[in-house]
């Protein structure tokens, strides 16, 4: 199938989920981050902020534990630049106001800020992945721009409330794979 024939599919996968499911399936995917991730030697980590009304998995879990016992890691999350085409990687924690962007999303609204090469972990939103680790994300390319400027050996984890497709018919060379996907029941590394 194509990213477009999976974009839409998951889209109405997620949409039927009751708020009971994606509390289920965040809670269980932040247990599996915290069984499987090795978090020594990380100082940074990018994570997105979920949106509710498109019933993405809630990363909250996940900051809000390393901010009460890893207050070494510093996390980060994307802003949009306004009319760009790029993210901007805005410093994130307990006392940062949130900001609706026009597309209603939350973004953190501060000054300080990382270049795509100083993480050491990336928490990746998808809508489904493929059993190669290329991932169908919304279609406007923000993420792939940003993880092809990341450091090789930064860890790139997507999150997803399904299991993986086979595979993806039209993956382009511009497509950043993830080094590894957890669902509620499973970690899978490519």
């Amino acid at each position: 199938m194509t990213k477009s024939e999976l974009r839409k599919i998951y889209l109405e996968k997620r949409a039927a989920m009751s708020a009971g499911e994606i509390d289920a399936a965040s809670r269980a995917v932040a247990e599996r981050f915290f069984r499987t991730v090795d978090l020594r030697g990380v100082r940074k980590l990018h994570t997105f902020i979920r949106v509710a009304r498109t019933h993405e998995l809630d990363t909250s879990r996940i900051h809000y534990r390393l901010w009460r016992e890893r207050a070494d890691i510093e996390t980060y999350a994307p802003r949009i630049e306004l009319g760009g085409t790029k993210m901007e990687n805005v410093f994130f924690h307990a006392a940062s106001d949130l900001i609706e962007n026009r597309w209603g999303i939350r973004e953190p609204d501060g000054e300080q800020t990382a270049s795509p090469a100083e993480f050491d972990i990336v928490l990746v939103p998808l809508l489904a992945f493929d059993a190669q680790g290329h991932r169908v994300g919304y279609g406007k390319g923000y993420y792939d721009r940003f993880l092809s400027e990341c450091r090789p050996d930064c860890l790139k984890i997507g999150l997803s409330a399904f299991d993986s497709e086979t595979k993806m018919d039209d993956v382009h060379e511009g497509d950043v794979r993830l080094d590894l996907c957890l669902t509620p029941v499973e970690t899978i590394r490519f």
